[in-house]
């Protein structure tokens, strides 16, 4: 697992190993406690792709039928935030959602690659939370404003290891302790590569950007006050609070 750390005022990645950062300095590597860093967002993406209705069991839940080709939206990168960062509810909206995805971070530039070319372009896996404005989203009938708030977009904890299977990976999200959302990533419509080849016909991917890949079903409301968690397997636990804005 790579993970994004500040310590004093240095920002770097490093290799998590138990409790345990080791960087990689070139001729040496240093070694920090886990506890003693900061832990940054694992990624600083140009921009976020998401997938909408992109989980079989999520489109017969609304009873919808399969989409024929992957339906696209973008957050900026304002949305950010890193595990056991803050979803701050904004004063103008009356609800917000969770939406546990599974992510993929590109590690280099490319446009127009193929399907059976795209693991040359992964840096590897992470946990992503879609939160959305539901009723702004329903009264814009479009998605931008609802998905694009500042800190809409938490991400993490870690990159996994490009080379891990991702098409059969379990899926959760809970919020205060609470299963909210239960699937597999079996259940995907479009995988990994099919949805980089999509993509990268339409925008160029640039290192660091990412890509999730939609929500199972059961997709649900925030409060303030409630911690929810994104766990993938084999991936990590992604946890953030919800707070009311200042």
């Amino acid at each position: 697992m790579i993970g994004r750390f500040k310590y004093d005022n240095e920002i770097f990645c490093g290799e998590v190993r138990g409790d345990r950062v080791v960087v990689d300095r070139g001729l040496y590597s240093d070694t920090f406690r886990l506890p003693d860093l900061q832990l940054l967002p694992p990624a600083q993406p140009s921009k976020i792709i998401c997938v909408g209705l992109n989980y079989r069991d999520h489109a017969r839940e609304l009873d919808m039928p399969i989409p024929d080709e992957p339906v696209l939206f973008l957050k900026p990168p304002s949305a950010v935030i890193g595990p056991l960062g803050r979803i701050v509810y904004p004063l103008t909206i009356s609800r917000i959602d969770y939406e546990g995805e599974l992510a993929v971070v590109i590690g280099k530039r490319c446009k127009n690659i193929r399907a059976s070319e795209t693991g040359s372009v992964i840096m590897g896996y992470t946990c992503f939370n879609d939160v959305t404005a539901r009723d702004i989203q329903k009264k814009d009938g479009q998605w931008t404003r609802s998905k694009c708030f500042d800190t809409f977009a938490p991400v993490g904890p870690y990159i996994a290891d490009p080379a891990l299977d991702v098409s059969d990976l379990a899926i959760k999200t809970r919020v205060n302790g609470e299963l909210r959302q239960d699937s597999n990533t079996a259940n995907l419509i479009f995988d990994v590569p099919y949805l980089i080849e999509f993509i990268s016909t339409v925008m160029t991917l640039e290192r660091g950007d990412i890509i999730s890949t939609g929500t199972p079903p059961g997709v649900g409301e925030l409060s303030i006050g409630d911690e929810v968690e994104v766990e993938i397997e084999n991936i990590g636990i992604l946890k953030n609070t919800v707070v009311s804005q200042d």
